[in-house]
């Protein structure tokens, strides 16, 4: 930006910035913005404009314009948010600068929009890269968690686990399903192992091939896989696919296939009677540890 119109919007940023809230404020309620509270809107945009006058006055400050941009992320806002602002910004800075002279040629209007532009433009690039690096690095760090909650192996007794499974199931999260199982089994110690499919909303034949998939992996390092949460409709579809899930146990519900574990493990649940003399017992018992 020529150093002329530099220092002038420099000296006038009072105004520059008094101009520029007034216009951003005049297009939140028919914008994406409509929701936010008016204190948190305000705030942002001071500092919003505080970042763009320091980068011009620093020739680009890379520290303060990394940290909006992650703001602006954390808080849900879309990128829009930053280049619609900025065109704002360019706008009223044109035309503060227009009038404040009285010299208003073509020439000079053209210089003013040239030195503006190579102003705002950079900044613009800047925060652009800025938000979508720390975009993509939040997806990434979201991703990995997600991984790590999509296929969870659940020691609920000796040589027994669960495996919650919610949601759909595609190639790549079966890929994860399989290697979980398999790290899980020989990690507990197990025999048997729950698959519970309670929360997938839909089993197809591609499903069914990754769960019979992941059963036979389990049966060659010699534990056994019990399939449970198996709904009528489920049951009714794994039919009309032809689907044949006889090389393991399957059960309706996970009380069921626990049931079914205990007795594969040679245990069983028995009742037992909670009398006066059986709680003295246990009491005592418990004391004695």
């Amino acid at each position: 930006m020529d150093q002329k119109f530099k220092q002038s919007a420099i000296e006038n940023s009072d105004s520059i910035v008094q101009m520029w809230m007034e216009e951003i404020n005049s297009i939140k309620d028919g914008n994406y913005t409509a929701s936010i509270s008016d204190e948190l809107f305000e705030s942002t945009n001071r500092e919003f404009v505080n970042v763009i006058f320091t980068s011009i006055k620093s020739e680009g400050s890379t520290k303060v314009v990394e940290d909006f941009s992650e703001k602006i992320i954390n808080l849900g806002w879309p990128l829009s948010y930053i280049t619609d602002g900025l065109q704002v910004f360019r706008r009223v800075t044109i035309d503060y600068i227009l009038g404040q002279s009285e010299q208003i040629d073509s020439s000079y209007i053209s210089d003013v929009i040239k030195s503006v532009d190579a102003w705002v433009e950079p900044i613009i690039r800047q925060l652009v890269n800025e938000y979508s690096g720390s975009w993509e690095h939040i997806v990434s760090l979201q991703r990995v968690a997600l991984q790590e909650l999509s296929a969870p192996l659940i020691p609920v007794m000796d040589r027994i686990t669960v495996m919650p499974l919610i949601g759909t199931i595609d190639t790549e999260r079966a890929k994860l399903i399989m290697e979980n199982l398999l790290e899980g089994v020989i990690k507990h110690n197990s025999e048997v192992v729950l698959i519970d499919i309670t929360g997938v909303p839909v089993v197809d034949t591609m499903v069914a091939h990754h769960i019979i998939q992941a059963a036979e992996a389990v049966r060659l390092i010699g534990s056994t896989c019990i399939l449970v949460g198996i709904r009528p409709e489920i049951a009714q579809t794994i039919v009309n696919l032809g689907i044949d899930l006889g090389k393991f146990p399957t059960k309706s519900s996970l009380k069921k296939g626990f049931t079914k574990a205990l007795e594969i493990t040679g245990r069983e649940v028995i009742e037992h009677e909670r009398t006066e003399e059986n709680v003295e017992k246990l009491i005592d018992s418990l004391k004695g540890e």
